[in-house]
C-alpha cells in the first residue's frame, strides 16, 4: 500500500472503522529497528503506516502516561477514564461492543429494558439497506454518549484542578508516540496486515450490495 497517497481523513476513517481489540504488538518488535526517513514524502508514509500498524501500542503508552500523572488525584483517573471513553466510542467496532455488553448486562435483570435498548432498524428498499446503518448504543444515537461523557470529563477535570498535568502528561505521551511513529522502519508485518486488512473491508463491502 501507497501510504504517500492517504490522506488524514482517509486515516482517521480507518482509525475509526479498524478493529481495536487485537492485543498490542510484541515489546521485541516494537522497539526492532529505527532510522532516520530520508525525505519528507518518506517520512509522511512511514507515520501513517505505523500509526495504524501500532495503533493498540500507542493507545497503551498515552494511559500509561496519563495514569502516572494521576497517581495521586483519583478524581482525575476517573476523568482520564471518561475521557478516554468518549474518544474510544468514536471506533465502530469499539462503540457496538460496548452496547452489546451493557445491553447484556441489563438483559439479565430486566429483559423487558434490554428490549427497548436495541438500535432501531434501518431502512429497506427492494432488499436493499438505503443507507449504511448509523452506530447506535442502547438504542441511543452514538455521539449522545460520546458527548454525556466528554461533558462530565471536562467537568471533573475543572473540579480536580489537574488540567494543567492532564496537557503535560498528554504533550508528553503526543510526542512520545510521534518520535516512535516517525523512526520506527515498517516492517513487511506492517505491509501485510494493512494489505489482509484492505482485502477484509473491500470484501465487507462486496457482501453489502
Amino acid at each position: 500500500m501507497d501510504w504517500g497517497s492517504v490522506t488524514t481523513e482517509d486515516l482517521i476513517d480507518a482509525l475509526r472503522e479498524v478493529d481495536w481489540s487485537a492485543p498490542p504488538r510484541p515489546i521485541s518488535e516494537f522497539f526492532s529497528r529505527f532510522t532516520t526517513p530520508k525525505s519528507l514524502s518518506k517520512w509522511e508514509s512511514r507515520l501513517k503506516c505505523n500509526l495504524y500498524y501500532y495503533r493498540t501500542n500507542y493507545f497503551i503508552i498515552v494511559v500509561f502516561i496519563l495514569g502516572m500523572g494521576f497517581l495521586r488525584k483519583p478524581l482525575a483517573i476517573l476523568a482520564a477514564f471518561l475521557t478516554g471513553l468518549s474518544i474510544a466510542l468514536l471506533n465502530d467496532s469499539f462503540a457496538v461492543a460496548f452496547s452489546e455488553k451493557v445491553t447484556r448486562t441489563i438483559r439479565q435483570f430486566s429483559p423487558h429494558l434490554a428490549a427497548k435498548l436495541r438500535p432501531p432498524a434501518a431502512p429497506v428498499v427492494r432488499g436493499k439497506r438505503t443507507t449504511k446503518r448509523a452506530i447506535h448504543i442502547c438504542g441511543q444515537p452514538r455521539m449522545v454518549f460520546v458527548a454525556l461523557f466528554a461533558s462530565v470529563g471536562c467537568v471533573l477535570w475543572f473540579t480536580s484542578n489537574s488540567l494543567l498535568i492532564v496537557l503535560w502528561a498528554l504533550l508528553i505521551a503526543l510526542l512520545t508516540t510521534l518520535i516512535h511513529a516517525s523512526f520506527r522502519v515498517p516492517n513487511l508485518k506492517a505491509r501485510l496486515s494493512t494489505f489482509r486488512e484492505e482485502f477484509r473491508s473491500a470484501w465487507r463491502n462486496y457482501r453489502e450490495f
